[in-house]
């Protein structure tokens, strides 16, 4: 049985698919929803409901790019993480309800337009396309879990071409894909925690927009670097990488105790709930990042780095051109179009 190509497979092709049509509506949900609110009231005064309708069309746009690179690279760990990174974007879009609500409503018995609560005030507009988003992503998230069922014998396939039958190099693959994938959810978390810290909370206070500017270059090298270290194998890098996660760590813990401590508390009334959130689970997978890295660090120079360094495209090329060129124990039986190979056992 062949390795097939990117997209190349219904099954690939229905979770694409799936993906994008739900992002499509999503994101339409989303320009209408911000579109109504900023022409109905002043963005300024309710600055949560732009941040939240930005983080979470960024999440639609993350999910999108994760899975092309998951179909492509073949990667069963990192579909599990889609799964269940679109059943938080379920909770995110049933919260998102709750938060709008706190945001656009201001008086709740009058019976006004912009901040009222009644049938025909501006909540009641947009509450309709603030339930679209959990059901769209619900009802998906059902087809995509079918779909994976059939992704993960197929890509069980491609990953047996790649490292070949021995469990301990198949449990080494499995943390190496692992790894990659937790360095993805990483880039997501920090990148929502800086893009509520730096819209809603620290454009008044210099020494913290300062310093979260400062951090952002720091923390995406620290994911790229860790990336290339642990795919070429490159000892010091990995090293350094394994450092720095160390004080991405320190810098998130410091971040959520900003958040309580009652001499800055004020700072992040705004935002406690869902930045308190993206703070622990960021927290939580660079801790998880950390502890697979020294796993996938004690790997090194096991057999493992020519496997990492094709992915699975390179994988069926290279198979293709040794069927084609012919192998040992195959033969093409016929001509033309009517090419028939058959294997023998001798």
């Amino acid at each position: 049985m062949a390795i097939e190509a990117f997209l190349g497979t219904r099954p690939q092709k229905a979770f694409l698919f799936t993906v994008l049509i739900q992002a499509v509506v999503v994101l339409a949900m989303v320009g209408i929803i911000y579109g109504k609110v900023t022409s109905s009231i002043d963005p300024s005064d309710v600055a949560t409901i732009p941040c939240y309708l930005a983080l979470f069309a960024f999440a639609e746009i993350f999910e999108t790019i994760i899975t092309v690179d998951a179909l492509k690279l073949r990667n069963t760990i990192q579909l599990i993480g889609i799964l269940f990174f679109h059943c938080g974007m379920i909770v995110m879009s049933s919260l998102q309800i709750y938060q709008t609500r706190l945001a656009l409503v201001t008086d709740e018995n009058s019976d006004c337009y912009a901040r009222c609560s009644g049938p025909n005030s501006l909540f009641a507009f947009v509450l309709k396309f603030l339930i679209i988003i959990p059901v769209v992503l619900a009802l998906s998230l059902v087809v995509l879990i079918w779909v994976t069922r059939s992704l993960f014998l197929e890509f069980g396939w491609a990953v047996f071409h790649a490292i070949g039958a021995d469990p301990k190099r198949k449990a080494m693959y499995q943390y190496y894909q692992i790894m990659i994938c937790l360095l993805k959810f990483d880039f997501f978390c920090f990148t929502g925690v800086t893009m509520q810290l730096l819209i809603l909370v620290l454009t008044s206070h210099k020494a913290e927009f300062v310093m979260t500017i400062v951090a952002i270059p720091v923390v995406l090298a620290l994911l790229i670097i860790c990336g290339l270290a642990l795919k070429r194998e490159w000892t010091p890098l990995m090293v350094f990488s394994l450092c720095l996660m160390i004080a991405a760590e320190t810098y998130f813990i410091y971040k959520l105790i900003r958040v309580y401590q009652p001499q800055t508390a004020y700072r992040y009334v705004q935002v406690r709930g869902s930045l308190t959130t993206f703070l622990i689970v960021a927290a939580l997978l660079l801790l998880a990042t950390f502890a697979v890295g020294i796993r996938c660090f004690a790997d090194f120079g096991r057999g493992l780095k020519e496997s990492k360094m094709k992915d699975p495209e390179q994988h069926r090329a290279q198979k293709a051109a040794t069927t084609i060129s012919g192998t040992p124990g195959m033969t093409e039986q016929g001509s033309g179009l009517g090419i028939q190979r058959t294997f023998s056992i001798e």
